[in-house]
This record gives structure tokens, C-alpha cells and sequence, in this order.
């Protein structure tokens, strides 16, 4: 049947231009029943794909593990990006696993903290 009303998008989301280092970075930040999915890109497409999520522990430290799904596996910035990121939603109270799409022009240690900011400013955790 259709309707006239206008469908809304079924997951809650937010998405963020901003200037990283002279570069347009677009974000956009899903949260899905069972994982968040950020994507970041200047690439103007997805880029690295991380998967990132905390580990079952009986220790009082929690561990986690972040690991490349697709894309490049010799950035250890990236892998160090989605830690970040797993931390803030688990020290937020969320168990939930993030799915993290990385497509960025400059691959450097301060654009990654630069986003990893702005991902947590504007976070749905």
C-alpha cells in the first residue's frame, strides 16, 4: 500500500561535515539494534573497514579487539582509531560493537585524533 506520508529512515542516525586539516570530512553515525556503524570519509566513498568490540574477560580490565575487515593492514593509526572509539562506547555503558569505515586523504596521527573527537562530540552512545 502506499502511503503520502514521507518514510522516516528506520535507524536513529546523525550525520557531521566538518574541515579536518584543510580536508571536507563528512561523518555519519547509525545506531543499530546489535552495533554502531560510523563511517568517516574525504574520499567521498568508505575506505578501510574496521571491526571493533570488547572482549568477554573474567579479569577486571576489560581487553578489546579491533581488526581490519577490508582495506588497508599497515595502518596502525587506524586500528589505534577504532580502540579509541570501542573504549568511549564501552566506558559509556554500551556492549555493542562498532563497525568503523575509515576513507581518509590524510592517514595522519592528528587527523585521526581531530575525527575520533568529532565522532565522540557527536556520538549516539
Amino acid at each position: 500500500m502506499y502511503s503520502s506520508q514521507p518514510t522516516r529512515f528506520p535507524v536513529t542516525h546523525k550525520s557531521v561535515s566538518l574541515d579536518i586539516k584543510g580536508n571536507k570530512t563528512d561523518i555519519v553515525i547509525c545506531k543499530y539494534d546489535d552495533k554502531f556503524l560510523v563511517i568517516v570519509t574525504q574520499i567521498g566513498c568508505m575506505g578501510t573497514i574496521l571491526h571493533a568490540r570488547k572482549e568477554g574477560s573474567v579479569s577486571t580490565e576489560p581487553t578489546f579487539s579491533v581488526s581490519v575487515i577490508f582495506g588497508k593492514r599497515d595502518e596502525p593509526w587506524l586500528l589505534a582509531c577504532g580502540r579509541q572509539l570501542i573504549e568511549h562506547i564501552s566506558c559509556s555503558g554500551s556492549s555493542r560493537p562498532l563497525v568503523l569505515s575509515l576513507g581518509l586523504k590524510d592517514h595522519s596521527p592528528e587527523t585521526l585524533k581531530e575525527l575520533t573527537v568529532a565522532v565522540i562530540e557527536n556520538c549516539l552512545w
